[in-house]
């Protein structure tokens, strides 16, 4: 019986052990095994999960998980460096395969982290960090590996693309549309790692290691947000027939790879057109290729189940093993200046 723990209780730590406990005969169908939920790590108590029914399983002692031998797979759903960093750092010494959502972890650490798992003959799985239930990591990693990927241009964050889409269709200013997005709860209480582009920028650091084959440093990559965005600069992309969206880009120049995140304008029959048309808190991600050409991704990007899910996919591929591994050089890749051909008020013009 292969037993998980998940570190985190939050959004998606409460939904991935809640799909894991639903759909446990279908995990352990396609595991080849049984598979039970054993621990739960969360500092609160129990009792802050009224109506939680696996209360049982909580501990608030990292070392009873790391110790334990009959657990073989933990998912880290804690977010931020530390301690989720410590934490993953352990599991994997202890031979105990990772899965996990943590884009900052995985874009900061994501190469230290790979060469441990790979030392220890475990995996280190990080689907749900970019695209929350849209497959992007295992597409670029396998079924696009034999073909030489030059661009992968995306809306990587449903957040901006949300108030992006309330401007542009409902003539909304920036302040009332975040206000919404709060509402509905797209946004955080602090929205300001999605509104200036951070969260992005870690996202397209982890598909730009991938292709590119070196740790990309996402303090050194050119981020704009959307926080000054104005009705003029939606009526300029109006006037060109377009409309505008985060876009987070990688792209290999002729003075070598740049890497950027920034409001950008998007013609509706242009190179980046496949974009255009994505709305609200949707995400899609455009790789191109010299072989296969254009390749989009599309879907929701985040939410509770969306990513819970990518989580719990992880997770049986980590029970299974026989992941191809997945890795990229500690050296930092050096960026080239992102080059617009036009600045346009907030926006740039790729």
């Amino acid at each position: 019986m292969a037993k998980i723990a998940i570190l985190g209780h939050g959004v998606v730590g409460s939904g991935t052990a809640e799909m894991f406990l639903k759909e446990r005969a279908s995990i352990a169908a396609r595991a080849g095994q049984d598979v039970d939920l054993k621990y739960v790590l969360d500092v609160r108590d129990a009792s802050a999960f009224p109506g939680c029914s696996y209360t049982e399983r909580f501990v608030k002692d990292f070392d009873v998980i790391v110790n334990d031998p009959e657990v073989t797979v933990a998912a880290e759903l804690i977010g931020g460096t530390e301690p989720a960093y410590t934490f993953v750092k352990k599991l994997l010494i202890a031979g105990k395969s990772v899965v996990t959502s943590n884009k900052e972890l995985v874009a900061k650490k994501g190469s230290e982290l790979l060469a441990i798992a790979a030392e220890k003959g475990v995996n280190f799985l990080f689907e749900a960090s970019v695209g929350g239930g849209i497959p992007i990591i295992r597409p670029l990693h396998r079924c696009l590996s034999a073909d030489t990927i030059y661009e992968v241009c995306g809306i990587l964050n449903g957040t901006t693309n949300f108030i992006l889409t309330k401007m542009f269709r409902d003539g909304m200013g920036f302040d009332e549309a975040l206000k919404l997005a709060q509402e509905n709860g797209y946004a955080e209480r602090d929205p300001s790692d999605d509104v200036g582009g951070v969260d992005a920028c870690r996202k397209i650091c982890i598909l730009a290691a991938i292709v590119f084959g070196k740790q990309v440093n996402p303090e050194k990559v050119f981020t704009e947000g959307i926080t000054k965005l104005t009705q003029q600069d939606v009526a300029f992309c109006e006037s060109r027939g377009g409309t505008a969206k985060l876009l987070a880009r990688a792209v290999r120049t002729a003075d070598g790879v740049s890497v950027s995140v920034c409001p950008a304008f998007v013609d509706r029959d242009g190179e980046y057109s496949q974009l255009a048309s994505v709305s609200d808190v949707y995400n899609a991600i455009l790789v191109r290729g010299e072989a296969t050409g254009d390749v989009v991704f599309y879907g929701r990007g985040a939410g509770k189940f969306p990513t819970a899910s990518a989580v719990v996919n992880d997770i049986v591929n980590a029970i299974v093993g026989g992941e191809s591994p997945l890795s990229w050089s500690a050296d930092e890749l050096e960026l080239a200046e992102p080059v617009f051909s036009e600045v346009h008020g907030n926006i740039r013009v790729f």
